[in-house]
């Protein structure tokens, strides 16, 4: 099968997500970064014409928005499936994945991690305290959530790893280099546990931020 290419920048908790379901897939695949300041720039716009990352090519395919390539990759190399044959188990896989994207990416994640991480790190830029703050109603409410749908599963969908838990870990691991994590997902035992088996996965063990951008410099 004809290698994956994957545009993303190290650190993206999306593009983890896809190159940790590479990984998991055991698939041949190459990093080639986006240089922040560069998602506006004609180049990346004909390969996403929103500006964002990531964007999986694959054998003249091209293929933006995360839970579409999960999914892609999913069907394009079944095994393992990432994907329960259970309609039910799949469903409970589907609203998680669409709790990430619309609730604890959007207004929480966007927010605390920007203005904890990205911005200091990457802009120079001092938080916004208020807009931390302003965000942290649905963040507890966004945690609250997770636990209770993961209850005392091992993974969200059950008893196997999912395309959810591999698209949600990396939102998570993201948000514990923020002191708001000690509120938001420390007193969540269950969470607190998923996540830890979730990065002792030799796919996430190979998906670090330093792994990444060890990928990137060789691209």
């Amino acid at each position: 099968m004809s290698e994956f290419i994957v545009y993303s920048v190290p650190g993206s908790p999306f593009g983890r997500a896809v190159l940790a379901t590479l990984q998991e897939k055991a698939a041949s695949y190459r990093l080639l970064p986006v240089v922040p300041g560069t998602f506006r720039s004609p180049e990346h716009l004909a390969r996403h014409p929103f500006g964002r990352v990531p964007v999986l090519q694959h054998d003249g395919f091209s293929l933006y928005e995360s839970q579409a390539i999960l999914r892609y990759l999913d069907r394009v190399l079944p095994t393992p499936a990432l994907t329960p044959g259970d309609s039910r188990a799949a469903a409970r896989m589907d609203q998680v994945m669409n709790v990430n994207d619309w609730y604890l990416f959007q207004g929480v994640a966007n927010v605390i991690g920007f203005h904890r991480v990205v911005g200091p790190r990457l802009m120079g830029l001092k938080p916004d305290e208020a807009a931390i703050n302003a965000a942290m109603p649905q963040a507890h409410a966004v945690f609250t959530e997770l636990a209770r749908l993961l209850g005392e599963q091992p993974y969200f969908a059950g008893a196997t790893v999912s395309l959810a838990d591999l698209l949600i870990a990396p939102q998570l691991a993201f948000l514990t280099q923020t002191p708001e994590w000690s509120v938001l997902g420390a007193p969540h035992a269950n969470i607190v546990a998923w996540l830890a088996r979730m990065e002792a996965r030799p796919s996430f063990q190979a998906t670090t931020w330093d792994r990444v951008a060890e990928m990137a410099k060789a691209a």
